[in-house]
């Protein structure tokens, strides 16, 4: 295995190569098009996947606790949208008791489609990975329903967490005379938890997703990168629908599902624009610099 030192050395010296390269393999590898594919089944799989976790944890969590956690997390995914979101769901939570064991497949099928999407827009990305080793079908098949039980989990740390914060946040302390409210210790908190908890996923996206083993430090940089990205640009999202977009003039009733369609591509966009970083900089030293990336087609 060759020295990571050399390849950083290279990308410091030459970053305007190094990010026209990039961005050429991207374009290569029809990295939009893999990102509007992503996006789209992401679309597909959102509600299925938040009813099965909701319905899941509520056995654990109070119902209404889980759903404010929710709203507050899914408006980092889709910005200005989450409340919608979360107002579908609720309302498809008062009749679960419709729910049997036909409907309870499909949901678990259509909540496995953006993960197994993205797995395959991964292995475009690291095409030179599978050239040399192919992950057997059973791994791909189990990878998300692991994916699943991951979010799961994570979805109830984050709730216990954040009811302790926002219990904090009730709190005050007096000193020098002053009494002084933690609530805004709180929410500084909770922001910290979401960019935490954002950074993880990216990072864990990037460590399982592609063929092979990643550093788990190329991961973090990746994960790191993405997450501010991603900061900045669901930031000039909410602005921009909120001030001049006319998408609601255009589309009607259907404004919330383009919306969040839009932001789900712009985070896709991001995710492997993040692992095509990481693919150009595993390849430094293996290819001629001059060399392009060579198209890939469908």
């Amino acid at each position: 295995m060759r020295a990571h030192g050399p390849a950083l050395t290279q990308v410091l010296r030459h970053p305007r190569t190094f990010v026209l390269q990039t961005l050429k393999g991207f374009r290569a590898n029809q990295g939009l098009l893999l990102s509007g594919a992503v996006a789209y089944y992401t679309l597909l799989s959102m509600v299925p996947l938040l009813i099965l976790i909701v319905i899941a944890l509520s056995h654990v969590v109070d119902q209404a606790e889980l759903l404010s956690t929710l709203g507050r997390y899914l408006e980092w995914l889709v910005p200005g949208q989450s409340q919608s979101i979360v107002r579908e769901l609720a309302n498809f939570l008062e009749h679960r008791n419709v729910i049997g064991w036909v409907l309870l497949a499909t949901m678990m099928f259509f909540s496995s489609l953006a993960f197994s999407v993205l797995e395959n827009a991964m292995s475009v990305i690291f095409l030179h990975r599978v050239a040399v080793r192919r992950r057997h079908f059973m791994v791909s098949a189990l990878l998300p329903y692991c994916y699943i039980l991951f979010l799961g989990i994570g979805l109830l740390v984050v709730t216990l967490v954040s009811g302790m914060l926002q219990a904090i946040g009730q709190e005050s302390v007096y000193f020098l005379g002053r009494t002084w409210s933690l609530g805004g210790v709180s929410g500084v908190l909770l922001y910290l938890l979401g960019i935490g908890g954002e950074i993880f996923l990216l990072t864990s996206i990037y460590l399982v997703m592609p063929v092979g083993r990643l550093s788990l430090r190329h991961a973090l940089i990746g994960g790191i990168t993405a997450a501010l990205l991603w900061e900045v640009t669901r930031h000039v999202l909410l602005w921009y629908f909120a001030t001049l977009s006319q998408v609601r003039v255009v589309y009607g009733s259907l404004t919330m599902a383009i919306v969040v369609l839009v932001s789900l591509e712009f985070a896709a966009t991001i995710l492997l624009l993040g692992a095509q970083v990481i693919s150009e900089y595993e390849r430094i030293g293996t290819r001629k610099p001059s060399a392009s990336s060579k198209p890939f087609h469908i």
